[in-house]
């Protein structure tokens, strides 16, 4: 897979995906954007692919927001357009069926740090910035920000970071919920996450993205609706040749070999 934007980068059952704008600190363009959609679409359809691993090119910045010169020459319905974009281009990380890691170094404000709650979890450098600047800039986040960011941290501290606008380091971040885990070099944040899906890799695909498919239908709904949603997604889970050899595995005291089905 070729992009103009994207680095990607397979090895085994895991994909590397690099926003490269090193000149623009990995802003998010419509051409990126566009690109994380396409390689979202083609990604899903690929039943070898166990996890991606989602970071930024460069030391500075993971994503250091939209595109904010782009964005001045808008019109309003433009505007209204590049946001159903970026949140279409979330959307589809969030919905991969398969974990998805944020592996972030540097700057991830705005459409970045929107971009890293799009996946799964999050990892973090020592170096890593996080933060909604938009109310200073007269505008809202909108690329699933005001919706991800109360998932991930409640709605006081999430209100209180958008409202503000201000920055947190990796280790607030991580003491509030937004981040997983913390790490004093890129290497080792990327050898973390590259462990992780390593053991997700060995858990059953269609267990895994039954899981995924519940966590995204839970918001808004009664207990009684989510418990729905959950037996659902059991019945088909239940069905799948991954549970049949699951389930063998586990009585002939043997490791099960998961396809995905």
């Amino acid at each position: 897979m070729s992009f103009k934007t994207l680095l990607v980068d397979r090895t085994d059952t895991v994909v590397t995906v690099i926003i490269n704008r090193r000149e623009k600190l990995n802003a998010l363009s419509d051409l990126v954007l566009r690109e994380l959609i396409e390689l979202s679409t083609k990604l899903a359809a690929r039943r070898e692919v166990r996890g991606m691993l989602l970071t930024g090119a460069g030391d500075r910045a993971f994503v250091a927001g939209a595109d904010i010169n782009a964005m001045s020459r808008m019109t309003v319905d433009e505007g209204v357009a590049f946001s159903r974009l970026g949140q279409e281009a979330m959307d589809r990380i969030e919905a991969l069926p398969f974990p998805v890691i944020a592996c972030v170094h540097g700057y991830a404000l705005g459409g970045g740090c929107e971009l890293a709650m799009a996946a799964d979890y999050i990892y973090a450098t020592d170096a890593a910035v996080f933060g909604q600047p938009e109310s200073g800039l007269g505008l809202v986040p909108c690329f699933g920000g005001l919706v991800r960011l109360i998932r991930l941290v409640g709605p006081g501290r999430a209100k209180e970071l958008i409202y503000t606008g201000r920055n947190v380091d990796a280790r607030e971040a991580h003491a509030i919920g937004l981040v997983n885990a913390v790490f004093s070099t890129r290497a080792e944040m990327m050898a973390a996450a590259t462990a992780s899906l390593a053991l997700a890799a060995a858990k059953s695909p269609v267990a895994i993205a039954a899981c995924k498919d519940v966590l995204r239908g839970l918001d808004g709904k009664s207990t009684a609706a989510q418990l729905a949603v959950e037996n659902a997604a059991f019945g088909r889970a239940f069905a799948s040749e991954d549970k049949r050899e699951g389930v063998a595995a586990f009585v002939e005291k043997r490791r099960p070999a998961f396809t995905g089905r």
